[in-house]
């Protein structure tokens, strides 16, 4: 998977140099917008980050614009149908929901506008192309680190991330698939929603352990914010280290965490690729239509412990190379 990745990125790189039907007017760079569902997570940071390298490489310009609040779908719409009536040439997206964001992706399509999403899907056939993680296999991995953890037997807690976000949704049901072969392992809770921001997640951390703190083994959460405020919540009840906990994404904090020993693991993406392939993407299909691409590229997924946080590869993953794009 790594070697066709890099292939993909070989082959994008020298899109740089080359002219085509997406060129703007002399003297002007082709535009792309980059929108995420929010701007303050590390997740977030490292997606515009790598933008920023595909977008210096190929001489194109990113405009970064996403929701002030990571839950607010109309925002969001509001920046794309911006996007769409400023006229850029291209959009990366990164949708806050499946359905919701169906109708401005068609209507940047009519207008011309080609549209790659990243980190998560859609519903429709509208974008061009899913530049992601495979979130079901996130989750499956999870869950076979927190029961291995628990050595296959224990009381456990899944705190979902929030309604309508089809990447956490898939990833809470790879984790519950897999939870599902291994009879040792009982849930107490996996229908609470911690939301998309750090304080809501906390909120039904805080809430979660107040109700099973008493019996719960081992926790998993789908994504920073509920992995964090999670975290949160286990250190306020005296319980961080003391109950497994596995996490998605990664953050300087979480990291903290994963070295005392107060996360059994992290789940790991790469979004700074994502931030990349999603614009070099765009930019292939605006500079030369016919190409052909991948309709969905995988840009894999590890799990960081406190065993093997310091090999090359997953620290790589754990501190991505933001401060070397942006300007902080």
């Amino acid at each position: 998977m790594r070697r066709r990745n890099l292939l993909i990125l070989l082959v994008f790189a020298g899109l740089g140099a080359c002219g085509g039907a997406g060129e703007p007017e002399a003297g002007k760079k082709l535009s792309v917008a980059v929108i995420p569902m929010g701007t303050t997570h590390e997740h977030w940071k490292a997606i515009h980050a790598g933008a920023e390298k595909a977008a210096a490489e190929l001489d194109v310009e990113v405009i970064w614009k996403g929701p002030q609040k990571e839950d607010d779908r109309a925002q969001q719409i509001a920046v794309v149908e911006d996007m769409i009536a400023r006229g850029v040439a291209g959009i990366v997206l990164a949708p806050l929901d499946q359905a919701a964001l169906r109708k401005p992706v068609s209507e940047a399509r009519q207008a011309g506008i080609p549209t790659v999403l990243v980190d998560s899907g859609l519903d429709g056939e509208d974008h061009i192309s899913l530049v992601a993680t495979d979130n079901y296999l996130g989750g499956v991995e999870g869950a076979k680190r927190l029961v291995e953890v628990l050595d296959n037997k224990g009381k456990i807690i899944m705190m979902r991330a929030m309604v309508g976000v089809a990447s956490t949704a898939a990833r809470e049901q790879g984790f519950l698939d897999e939870i599902e072969k291994h009879e040792g392992i009982e849930i107490l809770s996996a229908n609470q929603f911690g939301g998309i921001t750090v304080e809501s997640g906390y909120q039904t951390a805080e809430n979660l352990l107040n109700r099973f703190g008493q019996e719960v083994d081992g926790v998993f959460c789908p994504n920073e914010s509920t992995t964090f405020g999670m975290l949160r919540a286990l250190t306020d009840a005296g319980q961080a280290g003391k109950i497994r906990f596995v996490g998605f994404d990664t953050s300087e904090k979480l990291i903290q965490a994963l070295e005392a020993g107060e996360l059994s693991g992290l789940v790991l993406q790469n979004p700074f690729a994502m931030g990349e392939i999603g614009v070099r993407t765009v930019v292939q299909h605006l500079r030369t239509p016919q190409a052909p691409f991948e309709r969905r590229i995988d840009t894999g997924v590890r799990v960081a412990t406190p065993e093997n946080y310091n090999d090359a590869e997953i620290a790589a993953l754990l501190r991505p190379p933001i401060a070397q794009y942006l300007d902080e």
